[in-house]
């Protein structure tokens, strides 16, 4: 059985796009037929309530089950709230800020990983990590596991100065070990893959996990070098996980990439 998975990030409701997010997130779901949709973040410009229920709306809309997490963009700008109460609005559209989704062949966890006293960079405590594994390790057998966090575990071409997870390695092997197979972020605006094994010395034994950073859905900044709207596509079997890159370019989606990875311990080829 086939699992297919919309991952969009970013999407920035409220920035003055939200008319283009509505048509382009309704074609690519129209293109690509996913069964679930993971929304990794930034959902909106300013954290505020209207924003929140019109990018709720929006993605509820789409007629598939979602899971969203939090980005740094999603909570409060203003004080006291950005502290005393960050999670406020978001958790009213969605009702928490560590989600999880469970259908048959899959398996999905959201982890926070939004520090309200940090503007940009983000974190994962470790009893934030503590409860992520908890989570994972419910999935049933066979289920294909995922992570979703807003902040990157892995880096892009052209946005060096956007820093990854804070303790990215502490972080990252936390969620192999907990049995992660894909993790999947944003936050850079930029599309960026790995597998565990083309960056890390591993043995025959170790089993492989696909890093995906989405790049951003809402509207590019001519200014920053590298950005596109676009979103990923995760579509995995028993034996493989597909990603694929779709960019919005003059007025329709176009496929750009696609790179397949085996699941589990055995290469694709020997």
């Amino acid at each position: 059985m086939e699992t297919s998975i919309l991952h969009v990030s970013d999407l920035h409701v409220g920035a003055g796009d939200d008319d283009v997010l509505e048509r382009v997130l309704g074609q690519l779901v129209e293109l690509v037929a996913p069964g679930f949709v993971i929304a990794s973040g930034d959902l909106t410009n300013r954290g505020r309530r209207d924003q929140h229920e019109h990018a709720a709306g929006l993605l509820r809309g789409l007629g598939r089950p979602v899971l969203a997490v939090p980005g740094n963009h999603d909570i409060p700008y203003s004080f006291p709230a950005r502290f005393s109460t960050p999670w406020q609005e978001f958790e009213r559209a969605w009702e928490t800020v560590e989600p999880t989704y469970s259908a048959e062949g899959l398996h999905v966890v959201g982890i926070n990983s939004v520090r309200p006293w940090h503007h940009q960079s983000g974190g994962v405590d470790d009893d934030r990590l503590r409860r992520a594994a908890a989570r994972l390790d419910e999935a049933e057998a066979g289920a294909l596991r995922v992570a979703v966090l807003h902040h990157q575990l892995i880096g892009a071409p052209w946005r060096s100065r956007k820093k990854p997870v804070a303790r990215r390695d502490h972080v990252l092997g936390a969620l192999i070990d907990a049995g992660a197979e894909l993790i999947a972020g944003g936050h850079i605006h930029q599309a960026a893959v790995a597998e565990r094994r083309e960056f890390e010395v591993v043995d025959a034994e170790a089993s492989g996990v696909v890093l995906s950073i989405a790049p951003g859905l809402g509207q590019p900044r001519p200014h920053r070098r590298g950005e596109a709207r676009g979103a990923m596509v995760y579509r995995s079997s028993a034996e493989t996980i597909s990603v694929e890159t779709y960019i919005w370019r003059e007025g329709d989606w176009g496929l750009n990439a696609v790179r397949t990875f085996p699941r589990g311990r055995r290469a694709l080829a020997g």
